[in-house]
């Protein structure tokens, strides 16, 4: 299967991969027809740029200016859920669709087995944003994946349930200034921890994308989200946290424990099942802290009005 995949990536095609974020739909990241093939089978803006998956620090550092605080990062956080925006090497191969238009990129290492082993079965590296339409909650399931894309996708590899289940977090390093774009599987706590002080990027509307995932209005289902809810209503279905009383026979809990990791890994796919049942979604309060500042910031996006999708 891993062979078989790699070679459909030679050939410009198009492959859903697991990671430990979220399935990712992946492509040759130096071949600029499969990487437009991405935006075509996502209906994804141009404008939107796109995530280089990598093996090592040295295959990133092929196409990427890497200051001391970007190598810190790398060092602590590589392979898993932390994405680096740093400057473009002039030099770099890679589609310059995969940075609509910028003179930065964004590169990550994962962690998930499958996806290692097939950037290895590869020999290249590729760019994959999430394997589900532009906008659409995420897909943390292979099923997530069919149900999304169907058959725009050459080959679908499952692994099974991705373990965190939120992207991974965004930190650009630019100029030696180290600042949080999206918040992800890697909380503002632990960055800190390794590099010091990390600046918050404020995001507005009208703002130019910088870094993926930076769209008001993303991950969202086909149904209405309402946040900051209680259970008990009757025009909808809820999606609780910790402990809920009252509720319904199709509510769904992301985390009676109040396990904020057991939220994360969960939210996607319950998002998913909601929104089947075609009925507006009530969100209880999450805390906002950890892994909690990942969730609210999907939250948010998925219930935003879809102006901008």
């Amino acid at each position: 299967m891993l062979e078989a995949a790699a070679d459909i990536l030679r050939r410009g095609g198009l492959v859903a991969v697991p990671t430990e974020t979220v399935y990712g739909l992946a492509a040759d990241a130096t071949n600029d027809l499969a990487v437009a093939q991405i935006f075509k089978a996502k209906g994804r803006p141009s404008f939107n740029p796109l995530i280089v998956h990598v093996l090592t620090k040295e295959d990133a550092a092929s196409h990427a200016i890497f200051s001391q605080k970007a190598l810190q990062l790398a060092q602590a956080f590589w392979p898993g859920p932390l994405t680096l925006v740093l400057p473009r090497k002039p030099e770099s191969q890679l589609s310059h669709l995969v940075s609509a238009g910028l003179d930065t990129i964004a590169l990550r290492a994962p962690a998930h087995p499958v996806a290692r082993l097939l950037l290895k079965k590869f020999g290249s590296i590729f760019a994959a944003p999430s394997a589900n339409p532009s906008g659409a909650i995420s897909p943390t399931t292979a099923e997530h994946v069919v149900s999304g894309l169907g058959d725009k996708v050459d080959m679908i590899l499952d692994g099974g349930p991705c373990e965190i289940g939120v992207e991974s977090t965004i930190v650009s390093v630019l100029d030696d200034k180290v600042t949080l774009l999206r918040p992800g599987g890697i909380s503002l706590e632990k960055l800190e921890n390794v590099i010091g002080e990390v600046a918050i990027h404020a995001h507005s509307s009208d703002e130019a994308i910088q870094a993926p995932g930076m769209m008001t209005s993303h991950y969202a289902p086909k149904t209405r989200v309402r946040l900051m809810a209680k259970p008990k209503n009757q025009d909808g279905v809820f999606l609780g946290f910790g402990e809920v009383e009252g509720a319904g026979a199709h509510d769904l809990n992301l985390s009676p424990a109040g396990d904020l990791t057991e939220a994360a890994a969960n939210l996607f796919s319950y998002l998913h099942q909601l929104d089947a049942l075609g009925h507006d979604i009530y969100v209880a309060p999450v805390p906002v802290k950890g892994l909690g500042v990942a969730i609210n910031d999907r939250l948010a996006r998925a219930a935003a009005d879809k102006t901008d999708d």
